[in-house]
């Protein structure tokens, strides 16, 4: 009987789950519960105090209401227990460090500008760019990553391009604008075309030009007309001389266009690389040509072939259909050309021919301009400045105003003869 009543006198229950513990020099209150199945027994290190009872039996319920939320830590309630540990959650792996984004190549990013521009840009001018890409950019830097290309690199490849500046320039274009939208993007710090200079780096003979006027003269106009064995041929070679206009211009011409009533021709767009536009590079492109005496025979003889269709003036006489392009117009050039015993130049000096027999006849270079599409008359000078004062003897000038006289003017009133 004296044992179990010291047990009563060392354990004592005050509530349930709660039970006071005497020791040999200290006094606990400890605390029952569950917790994932397991019983749990916590001891509080509180002497057998009113308040410290009724603490511990709070501290039970707090305990049970966080295991029914599922929110109960065994360390944050019990930090010294053994079972701390026991029931601590598994510590989480740390994640891997991520992988660093892998650089773009420069053909990658090329690519994505080729998109944009076939979005943004003219036809001809994307095909331009694709051009040049394929032939000079890929091969070159495609597989090079864009954060690697210095422009020492870039400088040294310059120099190697055999090409006058125009050209040098049309080529760097696609690749400039890539790096450009690159550095926007924050794929690189800066540009490397930033500290390239051509004119510091290409030699004297690519900074010069080849281009030059190299105009025909009347003889030349009336022989090449002479060797045209087909009529629509002669029609629009003579439409050419006698208006000024681009091939890409003069293919697009309709019937439409063309204004008896007025004397005027209209140049409303162009055809390039297979597809027709509306559009001009400038709104002077835009324009409307005075109707001439060599362009009025074209189109008079012209009437008998593609009038009644109402649509494209100036068809392929090989196939009865509208001219795709300029490269079959070049292939008949030359070979007229060739019959007409006329020293080679492009189908685009009929525009220089146009404008320099105008100036010879006394036309006003600002009206020159016009009639080209240009903006004004600086380029007029620039181009064709030592024609605005060259004379003509009396026999070309006769033939010449056959050809460039106004319809709507007499012969000999629209040019004031020279000296």
């Amino acid at each position: 009987m004296g044992r179990n009543m010291e047990t009563k006198a060392v354990r004592k229950t005050v509530s349930t789950g709660v039970e006071l513990r005497n020791g040999k020099r200290t006094e606990s209150i400890r605390i029952y519960f569950t917790y994932r199945g397991v019983d749990c027994r916590e001891a509080l290190k509180l002497s057998h105090t009113k308040q410290n009872i009724a603490y511990a039996i709070r501290r039970r319920g707090e305990v049970l209401n966080a295991i029914e939320r599922g929110t109960f830590l065994y360390e944050e309630f019990f930090p010294d227990s053994p079972r701390a540990k026991l029931f601590a959650p598994p510590v989480a792996e740390a994640p891997p460090p991520p992988e660093p984004e892998s650089v773009p190549t420069i053909g990658e990013l090329l690519r994505e500008y080729l998109g944009i521009a076939k979005r943004n840009l003219e036809l001809s001018s994307y095909n331009c760019y694709r051009q040049v890409a394929d032939l000079h950019l890929f091969p070159t830097w495609g597989a090079k990553p864009v954060t690697e290309l210095t422009p020492r690199e870039l400088r040294q490849w310059i120099m190697t391009l055999d090409v006058k500046r125009k050209t040098v320039q049309l080529i760097l274009t696609p690749l400039r604008n890539t790096l450009e939208q690159a550095l926007v993007d924050e794929l690189i710090e800066s540009n490397p075309f930033d500290s390239i200079r051509l004119n510091k780096i290409l030699s004297r003979d690519q900074m010069q030009s080849d281009f030059r006027a190299d105009p025909f003269d009347v003889d030349e106009i009336e022989a090449i007309l002479n060797a045209c064995d087909r009529e629509q041929e002669r029609n629009m070679f003579r439409y050419a001389f006698c208006t000024g206009m681009r091939p890409s211009e003069y293919i697009a011409q309709q019937w439409a266009n063309v204004s008896f009533v007025t004397h005027q021709l209209e140049v409303a767009g162009a055809f390039v690389d297979g597809q027709s536009k509306r559009s001009a590079k400038t709104a002077a492109g835009l324009r409307l040509v005075d109707m001439r005496q060599g362009a009025l025979e074209s189109l008079k003889g012209q009437q008998a072939h593609t009038k009644l269709r109402g649509g494209t003036i100036f068809l392929n006489p090989t196939y009865g259909a509208p001219w795709t392009g300029d490269k079959a117009i070049r292939e008949r050039w030359r070979r007229v050309l060739l019959l007409a015993g006329v020293r080679y130049r492009n189908p685009y000096q009929t525009r220089h021919t146009f404008a320099s027999s105008l100036l010879m006849l006394g036309a006003n270079p600002m009206y020159v301009a016009t009639q080209l599409g240009h903006v004004d008359s600086a380029l007029v000078f620039k181009t064709y400045g030592r024609w605005v004062s060259a004379g003509l003897d009396s026999g070309k000038r006769e033939r010449l105003l056959q050809l460039y006289t106004r319809t709507d003017v007499r012969k000999g009133e629209e040019f004031p003869r020279f000296g």
